[in-house]
């Protein structure tokens, strides 16, 4: 059990820095969202045991009224945050009908202290860097003041494909189904003429969905954003998509489908031809509409 919830954990191979809201491993951080945070921190502050959904609702969504579903997609998230598999977890187990246990080894980071000389060096070179950073901004802004919006501008018809989630409750076996969406949709929009298709699991570490839409569209520089979710009850998949215009996040279409459950791929190939088809007249009347 970790001494203090605020240090720094290591969870596996990650240090966890509650305070700093990011997990590094590697010389490579990942910022999570402060609700991420908390589900990581609560998870890994009981590991070994079992935490019921009830309990991660109480602890970690306390004060706001949401549903399972929420507790679902936040432990996607986490798990491709930590580069988890929910099918060979090392991170977050998946307990059927009860919730979800830690099972990486959990404890307080250990950093060793720097001698005495290399912290008096790295003081003055921290200075230095400061000093060069401040350049650095300065032409950085002076740069984008006067080239900036011309070259950045997003395309009309540019847009970034977001990983879509498997929203099944409780074993959450699903997540093949939508990763393969994912990539039939970015194939078949990316086929369309004049648009332009960025997607977000490639830029975006370990596919980030608790970004919010505007930090998305700003980072990969597109107009708008696909995102969507698949879930499955007895014998139907039920797949959701929509597109949210980056400038405000407003949405600007939104459809469900059900399928009865079959042939993976070529419900997937279907529903991704169907869904691309409706996005294509959508993306056409915005783009036509921004411009005016």
């Amino acid at each position: 059990m970790p001494e203090s919830m605020d240090s720094p954990l290591r969870v596996g191979d990650w240090r966890v820095d509650p305070l700093l809201g990011e997990i590094a491993r590697d010389g490579r951080s990942v910022r999570l969202e402060a609700r991420s945070m908390r589900l990581l921190v609560h998870l890994a502050a009981r590991a070994g045991e079992v935490v019921r959904i009830d309990d991660l609702l109480e602890q970690v969504w306390a004060g706001v009224v949401v549903t399972p579903d929420s507790v679902y997609q936040a432990i996607t998230s986490l798990r491709r945050s930590l580069g988890d598999d929910a099918k060979k977890p090392a991170y977050i187990a998946t307990v059927p009908r009860l919730g979800y246990r830690m099972v990486a080894s959990v404890e307080p980071w250990r950093d060793a202290p720097a001698p005495a000389a290399v912290a008096h060096g790295g003081a003055r070179w921290r200075r230095i860097g400061a000093a060069a950073t401040v350049i650095v901004v300065l032409a950085a802004a002076l740069a984008w003041a006067t080239f900036g919006a011309r070259i950045l501008a997003p395309a009309p018809l540019s847009i970034a494909v977001l990983p879509f989630l498997d929203l099944t409750s409780q074993a959450m076996n699903e997540e093949y189904v939508a990763d393969g969406m994912t990539e039939e949709i970015i194939d078949d929009l990316g086929a369309l003429p004049g648009v332009h298709v960025q997607c977000a699991a490639s830029t975006l570490h370990d596919k980030e969905t608790s970004t919010p839409v505007t930090d998305v569209a700003r980072s990969l520089g597109v107009a708008y954003v696909l995102d969507g979710s698949v879930r499955k009850s007895d014998a139907t998949y039920r797949v959701a998509a929509r597109l949210l215009h980056a400038g405000d996040g407003h949405v600007v279409w939104t459809q469900s489908y059900d399928r009865p459950l079959g042939d993976v791929v070529a419900l997937q190939k279907d529903l991704a031809s169907e869904i691309t088809r409706s996005l294509q007249a959508r993306l056409a009347a915005a783009a036509t509409n921004d411009a005016r």
